[in-house]
């Protein structure tokens, strides 16, 4: 039943070993770590309330992975900006004080209202998925993120950033 299906998804993995394997780009892996991540991420969204809880304990991080021009015009308050380009083993270490820090994320989809600032990305595109799978990839597996998509004038979270104070 599910072969065809795996089939199609290890096509592009396969064509691409056969015209330039590239040790350093792992596609099989990443799949692996997309099906790890679905199965535990449902349990890690949190609600709204949660989300404000969770951010205000010691020892936890709220990871903003979007770009820095986005993540200056307006961010929640507290958050750490560490851009998805930017990933590396050491660019994490210096954002995450160890693996076992619980780390709390949003994107640009969990708001609606705010089109300059936190404009809203295709569904299969939002940052939450790929942050997550990227932090699993480096080995962090307390991950949390804001599950809900908020409006802005409702919101109870706090902002930060060059939008708020106009």
């Amino acid at each position: 039943m599910y072969r065809p299906l795996l089939l199609v998804l290890a096509l592009p993995a396969l064509a691409a070993a056969q015209v330039a394997p590239n040790p350093q780009i792992g596609y099989g892996v990443f799949m692996q770590n997309v099906v790890a991540v679905g199965a535990m991420r449902e349990d890690r969204r949190v609600t709204e309330a949660d989300f404000i809880r969770m951010a205000a304990e010691p020892g936890t991080v709220v990871l903003d992975a979007r770009s820095e021009r986005l993540y200056k015009l307006r961010h929640l308050k507290g958050a750490v900006n560490l851009s998805f380009p930017e990933f590396t083993e050491e660019t994490l270490a210096r954002a995450i004080p160890s693996k076992d820090t619980r780390i709390l994320i949003y994107c640009n989809n969990n708001f609606q209202g705010l089109p300059a600032s936190m404009p809203v990305k295709a569904i299969s595109s939002a940052l939450n998925v790929s942050t997550f799978v990227s932090l699993y990839a480096y080995g962090y597996r307390n991950v949390y993120e804001l599950g809900p998509a908020v409006d802005v004038k409702e919101t109870k979270l706090a902002f930060a950033g060059e939008e708020t104070a106009r």
